[in-house]
């Protein structure tokens, strides 16, 4: 494990779901009061998601975010005016085999293009659960050809967990060069560009505030976090997450439902 240095962080890069907000997506006034506690210490707070950026405005808005923030698991920059400053697109090849990999499964697919949620059926069972979260509506198309080679991220979705690992497994070794697979959550696999995860969130941010990666913290509680982990300066894994989370971050802090953000960043940064 490595030793935390509090003056050598200048970037703290939080996961959304499952750490910087808590279960019901409410921010904590814990977790306000602690990234107050990291301006004051001169450290910048932003945030990474797989959510794509226009479900992270909201919360972008909430924290009064003032710096670049990345989504689709760092397929995508975004300014704090939403403008966008780098974006990784699945090839169509990609695309293509991802979906059909989703539907030889017999699972909800979403397709993220051109900043709109796409399905071919808006009645899918965890449709509302996710639209909830981004708070955006998604656009019903008869397919989704006609985006094949601008889409950021493709999800595959189910309430199978064993068989979202098993097809995660098979998804990571069909698209391996080409594409990164990764579940976000245990319902929720992500199908993102091969470049695209949150290591490279992290390696953007380290451009864009000409530092080094070491100088960047990191927390989240998901598999699709454990990349950052190893790129960032210190790591910490929320209390939920899976063991092989845990084992990867170099600090384990409380659950998101105890607001163990707040309180790891007080504890770090005291």
């Amino acid at each position: 494990m490595r030793q935390f240095d509090p003056a050598q962080i200048r970037v703290f890069l939080s996961d959304i779901d499952g750490t910087a907000v808590r279960p019901d997506k409410q921010i904590a006034k814990a977790t306000h009061e602690a990234i107050d506690l990291l301006a004051a210490r001169g450290v910048a707070f932003t945030l990474v998601s797989a959510r794509p950026p226009r479900g992270m405005r909201h919360v972008v808005e909430a924290f009064g975010l003032k710096h670049p923030y990345a989504g689709f698991n760092g397929g995508s920059l975004v300014d704090a005016s939403g403008s966008v400053l780098s974006r990784s697109f699945l090839s169509a090849e990609a695309a293509l085999e991802s979906i059909a990999l989703g539907r030889a499964a017999g699972y909800e697919v979403y397709v993220f293009a051109d900043e709109e949620w796409l399905l071919t059926d808006v009645n899918l069972p965890y449709v509302a659960v996710e639209q909830h979260t981004l708070q955006f509506p998604p656009c019903q198309v008869p397919d989704f050809m006609p985006w094949i080679t601008r889409i950021e991220k493709i999800v595959i979705a189910t309430d199978d967990a064993a068989g979202l690992i098993a097809l995660e497994t098979l998804a990571a070794a069909q698209l391996a060069g080409r594409a990164h697979a990764s579940r976000s959550q245990t319902y929720y696999l992500d199908i993102t560009a091969a470049q695209a995860d949150k290591g490279n969130a992290v390696r953007l941010l380290a451009r864009h505030f000409n530092i080094g990666e070491h100088q960047i913290a990191v927390a989240g509680d998901g598999a699709n976090d454990i990349p950052m982990f190893g790129v960032a300066g210190f790591s910490i894994a929320m209390g939920q997450g899976a063991p092989a989370v845990h084992a990867a971050a170099d600090h384990v802090a409380g659950s998101n439902a105890e607001d163990g953000l707040a309180a790891a960043i007080r504890l770090l940064w005291k």
